[in-house]
């Protein structure tokens, strides 16, 4: 069974959560000097990121030694209101006054595949050649089971190597760039944030429910491993599974 935190209100979760990425960033500097952090995007998150600028948080992690990465991207210019990176700009990066040289964007200059190759060529060479393991990979959770960019019924969902990928999603008429399931799970961590009764089905159907595929339900690809997986929940999301 995977570890599964279940909170009354989003704002315990959240203090919860922050309190868990201030741990894993001390170990991780610890052990490696630094500490590889892989954001997630969409509104989930804003609050998590606005929490660990604030006060009470910003003195408590070494904001020099971390390096962050986005799961996945819209293939949308740089400006672009949708971006994910724009959102955590705004509420984590220009606040803490984070380095540019301590963010991996995804460059949306050429063409989606070239973007992809791009970004994963940033990150290998982060990595100066050796196996591209994350310290902890923050993931969300769509209505429709989908997790970074990884939607129902996409050529993505088949991928076998750990690396970064261009797809079509039809389901948002958009191109998208993500990693690939293989990739998110060599992170040494992994948490998912969610919260909202908007979600109780989605968490169901990756959690307890014994139909359906990984095509119709993507975000069952992440590993089960309850030694990296965690997953943060509030009680409207968690309404429908039976075993807490």
């Amino acid at each position: 069974m995977m570890k599964l935190k279940i909170y009354k209100n989003v704002d315990d979760l959240i203090k919860d959560l922050a309190d868990r990425i201030s741990e894993v960033s001390k170990e991780s500097i610890q052990a490696r000097g630094q500490f590889n952090f892989v954001l997630s995007g969409g509104s989930s998150p804003k609050k998590l990121y606005e929490l660990l600028a604030s006060e009470s948080y910003r003195n408590k992690i070494d904001w020099e030694k971390i390096y962050f990465f986005f799961g996945d991207e819209r293939f949308v210019p740089a400006d672009d209101s949708q971006r994910n990176s724009l959102m955590v700009k705004e509420a984590l990066f220009e606040p803490l006054k984070i380095k540019n040289s301590n963010i991996f964007e995804v460059d949306t200059s050429g063409s989606p595949e070239e973007s992809a190759q791009k970004y994963w060529n940033s990150i290998t060479s982060h990595f100066q050649g050796k196996l591209v393991e994350f310290d902890l990979n923050l993931l969300g959770l769509g209505d429709n089971s989908h997790t970074a960019s990884l939607f129902p019924n996409t050529s993505v969902l088949n991928e076998t190597e750990a690396t970064i990928k261009s797809v079509f999603v039809d389901e948002v008429d958009q191109y998208r760039i993500t990693m690939t399931a293989p990739l998110i799970n060599q992170s040494r961590h992994i948490a998912f944030l969610v919260f909202g009764e908007a979600k109780a089905k989605a968490v169901f159907h990756i959690l307890e429910d014994s139909s359906g595929s990984v095509t119709e339900y993507p975000a069952r690809l992440i590993t089960e491993d309850e030694n990296k997986v965690q997953w943060f929940l509030d009680e409207k999301a968690a309404s429908l599974l039976k075993h807490k």
